[in-house]
């Protein structure tokens, strides 16, 4: 019988909150799981771009393994695992400029890939034993309402933006059952100057609901639209040019917190804070601890708050009581401390400035749309 690797003492060394359903800030190690659908008699093309790239990926800050893996019933299915000392730079690396040239190689021999990305909550033997202060187990698992929420960010072209926000207000929704399992819940649409954010909210499967809209006459047609207007140019028509598009464009959750009260009048806003070239992931990380530690607060507005960050954007998704109008703006912006306030104006843009009620008017983005499903 196999044994835990370390006493529960020096294992479990931080209690989740149950407010917060997702974070990728708790210390955790991470385990990255890619399956990939090789093209028939392309297998040794990709195992030689797999060693291409793993030889890259091994100096990547935070890596600490990876394995290639391939079916024994299948051999066009392949499985890639990789560790990583805790999210925070995995997601550094996946969403980097860097990550989408390397990849480029794998992509003219797979059909299709899945990526599946896990905290590690327990663990059994292996080499760990010995340093068990470095390991980052949580004490319970995280509690989530079902719903994942992912977003998609671009520019478009300065002196666009009216004609693009009419064209993503006014459109048909697309059909929010996708199958027995998955169903679209939310969609909200902010915009920042050129700046573009569409946020979702899926039940069930996120890629399955993404490759739904994606199919949708309604969808397909606004779309096309903006394509004009886009600062970076793609062709829905070509898998190759869309596939890039939509992977720069995403924007991941990276922190999830619910407040205990609700309020069927709670406005929805978004916020764009402008982060220093290279301090997006620590603002956001600021961000999530201080609206961990407001959710317990009946005197916050916020009651639910969503943290989106890829690179130096960082984007808060935030349903409000009373509307933003009427909340004070340093709770608003989740910063109800002063220590955290004056560190904030040290993450931002020397532009946005240190007054708080300034910059919330300067992170406020404007509202575009939002449509939730009947069933949602």
């Amino acid at each position: 019988m196999t044994t835990t690797s370390a006493p529960a003492s020096e294992r479990l060394t931080r209690k989740v909150s149950q407010r917060v359903s997702q974070s990728v800030f708790d210390g955790s190690r991470l385990r990255v799981v890619l399956l990939v659908d090789v093209h028939d008699g392309a297998q040794q093309q990709f195992l030689e771009a797999y060693e291409q790239l793993c030889n890259q990926v091994a100096s990547v800050p935070g890596h600490v393994s990876d394995q290639l893996c391939q079916s024994i019933e299948n051999p066009s299915q392949w499985l890639i695992t990789s560790e990583w000392e805790s999210a925070p730079p995995f997601l550094a690396w996946v969403n980097s400029e860097e990550h989408v040239q390397m990849v480029e190689p794998l992509h003219s021999c797979v059909r299709d890939t899945r990526s599946l990305r896990f905290h590690v909550v327990r663990e059994t033997g292996g080499p760990a034993e010995a340093t068990p202060a470095k390991r980052r187990l949580q004490a319970s698992p995280r509690i989530g309402d079902g719903v994942i929420r992912h977003a998609l960010t671009f520019t478009v072209k300065p002196g666009s933006e009216a004609a693009v926000a009419k064209i993503l207000a006014d459109y048909a929704s697309p059909e929010p059952r996708v199958d027995d399992t998955t169903r679209l819940c939310r969609t909200s649409l902010f915009m920042h100057g050129n700046r573009v954010v569409r946020a979702i909210e899926v039940r069930g499967d996120l890629l399955t609901a993404l490759r739904h809209v994606a199919r949708q006459p309604e969808v397909r047609a606004v779309e096309e639209a903006i394509n004009p207007y886009l600062e970076q140019d793609r062709d829905l028509d070509d898998p190759e040019s869309a596939r890039v598009f939509f992977t720069r464009a995403a924007l991941p959750a990276v922190h999830h917190v619910t407040a205990e009260q609700e309020d069927s009048q709670a406005e929805r806003h978004a916020l764009y804070y402008p982060a220093r070239p290279g301090c997006g992931m620590r603002l956001a990380e600021l961000l999530a601890r201080q609206d961990e530690a407001a959710a317990g607060s009946p005197y916050s507005p916020v009651l639910r708050s969503t943290i989106f960050q890829r690179d130096d954007v960082v984007v808060r998704l935030i349903d409000v009581r009373g509307g933003l109008d009427a909340a004070d703006p340093v709770l608003a912006l989740g910063l109800p401390d002063p220590g955290p306030a004056t560190k904030l104006t040290t993450l931002l843009d020397e532009a946005a400035g240190a007054d708080l009620p300034r910059l919330l008017g300067l992170a406020r983005m404007d509202f575009v749309t939002d449509r939730r499903s009947p069933e949602a």
